[in-house]
């Protein structure tokens, strides 16, 4: 029985970090857009720039919640690949939010995380080439 648990669990994880995926090329194809329909409407600016800022910080956010995530997949498949005995408290199904809560990082580590994750190159690009060719039209416009 706990191993068909384990084994659900997964299965939902799974859905839900492909899903996390799918959103973060989402906010990604939004940047771009955003910056073209600035670019085509002659409306660059700083704001534009604060813009896609922050929706390069929403990605990094974005992909730190599919991070945690990924940590209880990666426990779960070492469960029910029996490389683990189940008798720890992480070998239960259904933990997710509890071991999380153990091991949740306070207000100023969590900021330094969405940070790092920020820099990861699959989730810099394409914001950082955004914010590039958005900062070179603009001191080229000054």
């Amino acid at each position: 029985m706990q191993t068909s648990d384990l084994a659900a669990e997964w299965s939902l994880l799974q859905n839900q970090f492909d899903s996390y995926e799918k959103y973060s090329l989402l906010i990604k194809l939004t940047a771009i857009g955003v910056l073209a329909a600035a670019y085509f409407s002659d409306h660059l600016s700083v704001f534009v720039l604060f813009l896609l800022l922050t929706l390069w910080l929403q990605d990094a956010i974005w992909k730190t919640f599919q991070s945690r995530i990924d940590i209880r997949l990666l426990q779960l498949e070492q469960y029910l690949s029996s490389e683990h005995p189940l008798e720890n408290r992480d070998g239960k199904a259904y933990q997710f939010n509890s071991l999380y809560l153990q091991n949740r990082p306070g207000s100023i580590a969590l900021v330094k995380e969405y940070l790092r994750q920020a820099l990861r190159p699959t989730i810099a690009f394409p914001h950082l080439v955004l914010v590039l060719i958005l900062g070179f039209k603009l001191l080229n416009n000054c």
